[in-house]
């Protein structure tokens, strides 16, 4: 994530403001620029930006400002219906908002979903809505369980439709589920960069043919799916896991691992994103610290860096923040361990983004 300004007293601002602390405008986000903007009333709920690029328009808030639960802004509704951003087009259920609960819930769950959105869109990622292509396209479900627990909702992804337990924005509730399935990490960010790799798998992979080139590493994914889960579940991963899979977890079946190397891809451009904005820079005190030094800035992690300048830059700043968070008596920023076997597929989910990104 990169770092904003306001355009009227240049006070730093931060991707989920809604408001400059300094001077007190209003702010919201511009999808289409990737950029938080300042604004001045228009009269009649509209906004002009103070982003020079579109400073003569009238824009509006997504109607889910209203919750506090989005601050992108968007052209006028010309139906009568309520004004809806980019980002929120892709909901199909929202929690039911009359539990006082959820409220806080959902908005938990938007930022996340938000900065999901903002990463696909850096990434030039095509992105098609289940109202355009309701056979095949990308929706969000939040869903809370049965009140008498008798249907617990599952997390998870079918044919673009993604499936969020809302449970999962309790604190307490998703650190049990972390320890009782053995997980180094489990967010909600988490979830949505790997639910959307299921996505992106059907429309980048098999949609688009490249079925042969992604079994090639990541293995034959026409076995069993369920049958697979099974396996997984009743037994232990294989010993030598981590020399080709990035958890556990991606052992289970190769769209399981397809869509847990892309989640840690998506970690790791928008990782680095944050640190090139901040100018951050490696350079440790040791007698040899070539392989644990970084001169920044890179370039764009999201567009231009080459592969090998990513991972370059990667493993020098987890070991510096894993030291950090050990300092401070925590757990590893990042506890994961990239092999040759696991760099491998993510250089694939590397090209085939690259790729991507070349043909719009």
């Amino acid at each position: 994530m990169k770092l904003f300004s306001c355009q009227c007293c240049q006070q730093a601002l931060y991707f989920e403001n809604t408001t400059c602390e300094s001077c007190h405008h209003p702010v919201g986000y511009l999808p289409g620029l990737s950029a938080l903007t300042a604004l001045e009333p228009a009269g009649h709920g509209r906004w002009h930006p103070m982003e020079p690029q579109v400073r003569n328009a009238e824009l509006v808030y997504c109607s889910n400002h209203d919750h506090d639960a989005c601050n992108w802004l968007t052209t006028p509704s010309q139906t009568g219906q309520p004004p809806v951003c980019f980002a929120c087009r892709f909901n199909r259920t929202i929690p039911n908002l009359e539990d006082p609960k959820n409220l806080e819930r959902w908005r938990k769950i938007e930022v996340a979903k938000h900065r999901l959105f903002y990463t696909l869109m850096r990434l030039k990622l095509p992105i098609r809505s289940w109202r355009e292509d309701p056979n095949n396209g990308l929706a969000f479900n939040f869903l809370d369980d049965a009140p008498d627990g008798s249907a617990p909702v599952m997390t998870g992804h079918n044919n673009g439709l993604v499936t969020l337990a809302i449970r999962e924005a309790d604190d307490a509730e998703r650190e049990r589920m972390r320890v009782e399935m053995g997980e180094y990490y489990r967010t909600l960010l988490g979830h949505f960069r790997h639910e959307i790799g299921h996505y992106y798998w059907n429309v980048l992979v098999r949609d688009a043919g490249r079925l042969e080139s992604c079994r090639a590493i990541f293995g034959d994914d026409s076995q069993d799916y369920q049958d697979a889960l099974q396996r997984h579940y009743n037994n232990p991963p294989p010993e030598d896991w981590r020399e080709r899979h990035v958890s556990s977890y991606a052992t289970s079946h190769p769209w399981e691992d397809f869509a847990e190397t892309w989640a840690h891809y998506l970690h790791i451009v928008s990782t680095l994103e944050t640190a090139w904005a901040y100018g951050v820079t490696i350079h440790p005190g040791i007698p040899d610290p070539s392989t644990l030094s970084t001169d920044g800035p890179m370039n764009d992690p999201y567009l231009t860096a080459t592969f090998d300048e990513i991972m370059d830059a990667w493993v020098p700043l987890t070991s510096a923040v894993n030291s950090l968070n050990r300092s401070m008596g925590l757990a590893d920023f990042y506890p994961f361990v990239l092999t040759a076997g696991v760099r491998e597929k993510l250089a694939f989910i590397h090209a085939l983004i690259r790729e991507t990104q070349a043909l719009r």
